[in-house]
């Protein structure tokens, strides 16, 4: 084989033969020494939970058995100060990117987007063609790339699939959320739940159910490329626990007597329980939520339905880490466990929404979109459901707030990472410095011995990362990449945050909340029990100054006063069915029924 490549650089370009035994020799040593590189590289997974609580799994405090998740932990970091935004789409443009929502595109849910919102480009819903993601620079790095999920970065236009957007191989549903057994739409501004591979529209299979599915693929993805020594990053991106709750019978049955008690049991139970494993001091103070309803109030059936829909929950993280560990054991089996780094985390803080108690949604729900929620078969195939606020604010526990809202309980989730670039001393212990989303793409890449070119790619400008690299402290280099000057920000909806040291301050919007800004000293008061910008009027100033120049930074602009993110979607999917029902001029009594109930909800809307 030498000897031909010598004659064909000899017949070709009329080099003596001693230069073409150097060229041969040097392209030689820079092939194998690439080959070496390559293989020396971790295998990277990035694992996605959706809407998945504070203390919802077992290393961080739940009573939920996810053995596999444990084990994680055991061998991994946790991180008890790791923060999101408190919405889907927008975090998952800067785990992607590690550059701010706005910037990528993504500052709010494309199906929650005001008329003002969509001429910005900053809230395009959908990943800007000016961001280069980490699946684009880990393939230029000798990665094969792969992902299997919940995407919600754009689709319509065939440029914005993951397929275009650094991924070699895609399994992907495109929405905000789908059904977790057939490809029925779980929301009115769905027609059905779409599912591409490859960038191709698929069926799914008559015995799909979403952990089992996502988890197939990404063996199959990785099965696909074993053993030509390249490594690979795999994005799984589950479903559990994004509405609708939905778990296989098998699993809910375990948990139909645990929450009998109620979710304010629940939540102090779990309090205690993050307590003591020392994620939170024990003297750390917490609240109760506003709209935690009276579990003693509830009549005997209602405390025996609602118990029911927090065993679903129950069932459908308890599914997640089963099959999360399928893939923890082919890992095993291939002989990649060991030279694979595994990061394991969550999209924002657990889903409060409960529109099964609008009765223009139950119209809605069982007319149109096909849902019973009987509870009989509750959390099972054509049922919908939810936990609630209630249950969510225990999902959350001992923090305040949920998903959509700025309080810890909506930014702050687990994440563990695990994998050979941990420092041993580091294996199963639990690390208190802040880290946030936008810090997971520079770790990863620097982790596959890469890096974000900057402000160019390829000859066009583009956005450069403003994540930090939490790889110094993974390795033992240091015990936090943040400084008392660092902060961490974020804005959806009008709802926003920012920390700085210590300090934080939050704003959020309309209903239990007053609308107001407010501090809070979140090292000793995690809870946000008490807020001290009367006390501290100067870092009250500070971190209000420190906002303004992010919001002017990142092109942040204001939502009307009555705007509610769910209620815009809401209205934006009603507007979309109306427009697509005249335009084909047929299912004109699934408009009158769709009309009948934004009526109903538009008018029990305005008596609250």
């Amino acid at each position: 084989m030498t000897k031909r490549i010598q004659r064909a650089f000899m017949c070709k370009l009329k080099l003596n033969s001693q230069t073409v035994v150097f060229l041969v020799a040097l392209t030689t040593l820079l092939l194998s020494t690439w080959a070496a590189a390559s293989a020396a590289k971790p295998n990277i997974i990035v694992i996605l939970a959706d809407d998945l609580g504070y203390s919802d799994i077992a290393p961080y405090g739940s009573e939920i058995n996810t053995p596999n998740l444990d084990q994680l932990a055991q061998q991994g970091l946790r991180f008890s100060r790791y923060y999101t935004t408190a919405s889907c789409a927008p975090t998952r443009a800067m785990l992607l990117t590690g550059v701010d929502s706005h910037r990528a595109g993504v500052a709010n849910i494309a199906e929650a987007l005001t008329p003002a919102q969509s001429h910005s480009p900053f809230y395009r819903g959908t990943l800007n063609h000016n961001i280069v993601t980490i699946a684009t620079l880990l393939k230029d790095a000798g990665y094969h790339t792969n992902m299997t999920g919940k995407w919600h970065l754009g689709y319509e236009d065939p440029s914005l699939m993951p397929s275009q957007r650094g991924f070699e191989q895609t399994v992907m549903m495109p929405f905000s959320g789908g059904d977790n057994w057939t490809q029925q739409a779980y929301i009115p501004n769905y027609r059905k739940t779409l599912w591409f591979e490859n960038g191709k529209e698929i069926t799914l299979p008559e015995d799909f159910y979403s952990s089992e599915f996502i988890v197939d693929k990404a063996i199959k993805q990785i099965e696909k490329h074993r053993g030509d020594k390249q490594p690979f990053f795999s994005y799984l991106a589950f479903q559990a626990v994004h509405i609708p709750v939905q778990a296989p019978r098998e699993y809910t049955e375990k948990y139909l007597n645990t929450y009998q008690s109620g979710w304010s049991v629940l939540r102090d139970n779990r309090e205690q329980a993050v307590k003591d494993l020392g994620l939170i001091a024990q003297d750390a103070p917490v609240k109760t939520m506003n709209t935690t309803l009276d579990w003693e109030g509830l009549s005997a059936e209602e405390k025996r339905f609602n118990s029911k829909r927090m065993a679903v929950y129950a069932g459908m993280v308890d599914a997640m880490d089963f099959h999360i560990g399928r893939l923890v054991e082919y890992l095993k089996a291939i002989g990649e466990y060991d030279n694979t780094v595994i990061i394991f985390t969550s999209d924002n803080g657990p889903e409060p929404s409960d529109p099964a108690v609008n009765a223009g949604f139950s119209l809605i729900r069982e007319h149109m979109l096909g849902y019973t929620s009987d509870f009989e078969t509750l959390g099972e195939r054509y049922s919908w459901n939810t936990i609630g606020t209630s249950f969510a604010s225990a999902a959350a526990s001992p923090l305040g707030h949920y998903k959509f809202h700025s309080g810890e309980g909506g930014m702050r989730v687990p994440m563990i990472i695990s994998g050979p670039i941990l420092a041993e001393q580091l294996q199963g212990q639990i690390s208190h410095s802040k880290a946030f989303v936008k810090d997971l793409a520079p770790t990863i890449l620097t982790i596959a011995g890469t890096q974000h070119p900057g402000s160019e790619y390829k000859g066009k400008t583009i956005e450069p990362q403003t994540g930090k690299d939490l790889l110094p402290l993974l390795n033992g280099g240091t015990d936090t990449v943040y400084n008392d000057s660092d902060i961490i920000a974020y804005e959806i909806g009008g709802n926003a945050a920012l920390i700085k040291g210590d300090y934080k301050i939050t704003y959020n919007r309309g209903g239990q909340n007053d609308s107001l800004w407010h501090l809070y000293n979140i090292e000793q008061d995690p809870g946000e029990t008490q807020a001290i910008e009367k006390q501290r009027p100067a870092v009250f100033s500070d971190l209000l100054s420190e906002y303004e120049i992010y919001t002017r930074q990142n092109g942040v602009l204001p939502v009307p006063e009555d705007y509610n993110q769910t209620v815009q979607a809401g209205r934006n999917g009603a507007v979309k069915r109306i427009k697509e029902t005249l335009a084909n001029n047929k299912g004109i009594l699934s408009l009158l029924l769709l009309l009948t109930a934004m009526a109903i909800i538009f008018f029990k809307r305005r008596k609250t």
